[in-house]
């Protein structure tokens, strides 16, 4: 291949393997980014899509021999149950940190329009996503912090419970407890497949869905016996505040 095939063969690859995109919509995306780098005398549409079907091709081929549950499996449960604890958890947020953090703010926004305000949150972006499939040295960087926050004492709570669930799933979590330090989950296998029957993990909307049900359920009231819903949050200020994906 020549550099600039290889250049468009690794973005074929990672948006393959990491699984969020249809076929159809990764031939537009890699056609799109052909023509935006000025490749298109270089390199064929038929090239990149016998490319793209190959490498889907192979991947489906992998996947009957993973085993069960998957590292990402155990990542997707990690992350539900973060959300029922009211730390917002989004997969593949944007393409940098920045961009993760834009997307936090949105959904943060969104919550308090429900009269909830998050304890914390954490995401990992593609960039990050992009080494956890790669073979050689597969890893995946995990973010945390609360939004608007600056006591360092309640970024490490936040860091802390992040870490005590992914264990709790059967994930390996190195952290020093540093909270300039990203939480690291090493030898991660990111093994995702994408179809149309499975939910959505970039749909933000189920995330806060997720946590403003959470908030909104019945518990017992000590004093009467009787169900109550709790009113959390009340005395909480209201927060303010990439890729491919907007909201409604």
């Amino acid at each position: 291949m020549t550099e600039n095939e290889e250049f468009i063969y690794e973005s074929i690859f990672n948006q393959v393997r990491m699984g969020f995109l249809s076929v159809s919509e990764i031939k537009e995306n890699i056609i799109e980014e052909i023509e935006d780098n000025g490749f298109d005398e270089e390199i064929s549409e038929k090239w990149a899509f016998e490319n793209i079907e190959k490498e889907f091709k192979k991947l489906l081929e992998e996947s009957e021999k993973w085993k069960k549950p998957t590292d990402t499996d155990r990542l997707i449960e990690a992350f539900d149950e973060l959300c029922e604890q009211n730390i917002i958890a989004l997969h593949n947020a944007g393409f940098t940190t920045s961009d993760g953090e834009y997307e936090v703010a949105e959904v943060e926004r969104r919550l308090s329009e429900n009269q909830v305000i998050s304890d914390g949150y954490c995401f990992y972006h593609e960039q990050d996503l992009a080494r956890a499939v790669t073979p050689e040295s597969s890893s995946l960087y995990i973010a945390y912090q609360k939004v608007d926050n600056s006591n360092h004492k309640v970024t490490l709570e936040v860091g802390r419970k992040i870490v005590k669930i992914l264990t709790k799933k059967g994930l390996e979590a190195e952290w020093n407890e540093d909270i300039n330090s990203k939480i690291l989950i090493p030898d991660f296998k990111w093994q995702y497949i994408y179809s149309e029957r499975k939910r959505d993990l970039q749909n933000y909307d189920e995330v806060v869905e997720m946590m403003t049900r959470i908030k909104q359920l019945p518990t017992m009231d000590k004093n009467n016996g009787r169900d109550s819903v709790e009113s959390n949050n009340k005395a909480n200020s209201r927060s303010k505040p990439w890729w491919k994906r907007l909201w409604s």
